[in-house]
């Protein structure tokens, strides 16, 4: 049927390191050319999660005529800071080297992601950081750079916490024995300029796992910077709030809004 979304499903869009780095495309209804894509990027601490944990935004937003990629990335079990955020920046070439193929405008692309993947989001949107970030993953000489970024209770400063177990400590076991410079560098809310891409925060203000209070300081330094800035904080509720029936589909409807607006 017409109106139904295509999934293409473990789709090679780069290399993690030595494997493949894959991921699952949503291609939209009708044969558009020249339409919106968003990179969708997991949650799980950077060390557990897969690509199949935001699949519901996959098709929910692929209905509304954007093209979706769910990518995979190097959890920190694997392999320890910046592998994340490079392959990130990878699949946002994927998706740029092969935008006529895709259908899609190699100048709207956007970013989405819960929790870890809201941090890797936001790193994604960084005008000007360190260039290791980008990786030897593929299409290296297309620009990673996105059009907007939505981050969904996103850690917004990897924090040093000198002698933790890295086992409790998830910014330990991403980063493994790095400096505070490195540290900093990791950190968006410490990289955000004038030029950061327009931006979407959404939070539970009841957060157990990312305080409420990490999306309101984005927030502010944000506005001060005079980005164009979006802030929905959900009342009581806690991490992965959007996992809870119904909630899912109200996230994704602001997505759908913002996105349709700033790509």
């Amino acid at each position: 049927m017409k109106d139904i979304v295509e999934i293409k499903d473990n789709i090679k869009i780069g290399l993690a390191g030595d494997k493949d780095l894959e991921g699952d495309i949503f291609i939209p209804p009708g044969g558009d050319e020249k339409r919106p894509a968003i990179l969708i990027v997991h949650g799980g601490g950077w060390r557990e999660g897969d690509r199949k944990q935001l699949r519901g935004y996959g098709i929910l937003l692929a209905r509304e005529g954007f093209l979706c990629l769910c990518t995979s990335y190097r959890l920190s079990t694997e392999d320890i800071w910046p592998a994340q955020i490079q392959d990130v920046n990878c699949a946002i070439r994927y998706l740029r080297a092969n935008s006529e193929e895709l259908g899609l405008d190699p100048n709207r692309i956007g970013i989405t992601g819960n929790s870890a993947g809201g941090h890797l989001s936001l790193m994604a949107a960084v005008q000007d950081y360190d260039k290791n970030f980008e990786g030897e993953g593929g299409n290296n000489l297309v620009s990673s750079e996105v059009k907007a970024v939505c981050a969904i209770y996103p850690p917004a400063k990897i924090r040093k916490i000198e002698n933790s177990d890295p086992i409790i400590d998830a910014y330990r076991m991403l980063m493994g024995e790095a400096s505070q410079d490195e540290y900093d560098k990791a950190s968006p809310l410490l990289l955000i300029n004038k030029d950061f891409p327009p931006t979407m925060l959404i939070h539970g203000s009841s957060d157990s796992v990312v305080k409420l209070k990490d999306t309101t300081d984005l927030y502010q330094k944000l506005t001060e910077e005079e980005v164009p800035t979006e802030l929905h904080i959900f009342s009581e509720e806690d991490h992965a709030f959007d996992s809870g029936k119904g909630y899912g589909r109200s996230v994704a409807e602001l997505q759908h809004l913002f996105f349709k607006k700033y790509l």
